[in-house]
């Protein structure tokens, strides 16, 4: 009893500190960056699912956990894109600005009986996270683009046989968005900024099958989750502007999170030796528009005539596939060495692509380690993603020019440290 207690006392602590960090940064806006293993492996634990990050990638594989086990870590990812904009004939490089994006995870399982296992996850799925100096050019679009997600996720695995294994789940997501950028006037720019949160729900459903000794399939779906955004809008005006427009306001939005599909199968040619194929399924084309109504008109829009109490941007994003595969090699008893590549599909259409996502295709090339110590293991991970460059036509009424986004790169360090109790 005493050692349980302790076990409930360190992942509490944990859960806690998680809390704190998740609240203060993000990410890009579709994560996988579920643990340091993860990373390293190019994410391939959907077949594999046999440590507590399991509940990220492939719930139904925490029946492979015995006894109770816990891990925490986080991702520290740090990306620089150039943004080209052509204003007027004149080509404008502007970088953006550097951050240190910090994705936390947290896992517990436990084994409750022969057959039946429980697990809770405290992670990521996604974020955004764009900042740009307040004068750029691209700034009527947006200059601070940040979207910062947690989902609390337990699940109930069931133990069919020595071969299948099925999970269910359901996830409470916290979403906090901030979007600032700058409205022209005869009186100088006016600043916007729009902050709101909100609390979405979903599901996921997950499966776990070993074929047999070299082999092992798996299956996870995450549900859409709806986000219905509270919030306000607050302007900063120049002097000189009538008083009855563009005065803070209340405001709400809505977006839908996609829906994934991940799909592995894993091969151990030997006992030090493990391969695996992973594929993704992202379902983006949820994300057809981004609506802000405000809840006072904030002006009259003169070449109309009509009043304008909010905005809608369409999107129409595209659903996509990432696909990943990694090798795992354990050298000692202690120590495992793992490489891993994905291809990640760009689900944003070039006549819709603006300066919050200045992204186009990803390639990401992972090594890592873990090191393991009686009953504990650290895992490390490296990885660099680079990003294909892409060309945007200027839509002006949207603040954007011509522009080119190039020379993206990302670099990612991840850390996990795991206990079995």
């Amino acid at each position: 009893m005493m050692k349980k207690s302790w076990f409930f006392q360190v992942a509490f602590a944990v859960l806690g500190l998680l809390l704190a960090a998740s609240m203060a940064q993000g990410a890009g806006f579709a994560l996988y960056e579920g643990s340091a293993r993860g990373n390293a492996l190019g994410g391939t634990l959907v077949g594999r699912a046999d440590d507590p990050s399991a509940i990220f990638f492939n719930p139904a594989g925490i029946t492979q956990l015995p006894g109770s086990q816990v891990m925490a870590g986080a991702t520290f990812i740090s990306p620089k894109t150039d943004v080209v904009t052509d204003v007027g004939g004149m080509k404008i490089t502007t970088e953006t600005e550097d951050n240190v994006w910090i994705p936390p995870h947290l896992y517990s399982t436990h084994q409750w009986s022969d057959s039946i296992w429980f697990g809770l996850g405290i992670l990521s799925r996604f974020g955004l996270g764009t900042e740009y100096d307040h004068n750029w050019p691209g700034k009527y679009n947006i200059y601070t683009a940040v979207v910062q997600t947690l989902s609390v996720n337990p699940n109930v695995a069931y133990k069919v046989n020595d071969k299948l294994s099925l999970a269910a789940g359901v996830s409470a997501m916290w979403l906090d968005l901030e979007l600032e950028r700058k409205i022209p006037s005869e009186a100088g720019d006016i600043n916007q900024e729009l902050t709101g949160d909100d609390w979405g729900y979903g599901f996921n459903l997950a499966a776990h099958y070993k074929a047999c000794d070299w082999m092992s399939l798996g299956a996870s779906y995450v549900s859409q989750v709806d986000q219905n955004v509270d919030g306000d809008v607050d302007f900063t005006k120049p002097v000189g502007l009538p008083a009855e427009i563009f005065n803070d306001t209340g405001a709400s939005g809505e977006i839908t999170l996609p829906d994934m599909l991940f799909l592995g199968v894993t091969f151990y040619p030997s006992d030090r030796w493990s391969l695996e194929v992973d594929a993704i399924w992202n379902g983006w084309s949820s994300y057809d528009k981004l609506c802000i109504v405000c809840d006072d008109i904030i002006y009259i829009d003169p070449s109309t005539g009509q009043p304008v109490q909010g905005s809608t941007t369409v999107k129409d994003w595209d659903d996509v596939w990432r696909f990943q595969i990694g090798v795992e090699y354990a050298a000692t008893d202690w120590l495992d060495l793992r490489l891993g590549y994905v291809f990640d599909e760009s689900p944003i259409p070039g006549d819709t692509a603006d300066y919050l996502v200045p992204a186009d295709d990803r390639h990401l090339y992972n090594i890592g380690c873990g090191m393991h110590w009686d009953e504990w293991t650290l895992d490390l991970s490296y990885t660099y993603l680079s990003i294909e460059s892409r060309s945007v036509d200027a839509r002006l009424d949207e603040g954007i020019f011509d522009s080119k986004f190039e020379d993206g790169v990302t670099h990612l360090f991840g850390v996990s440290v795991s206990c079995v109790f």
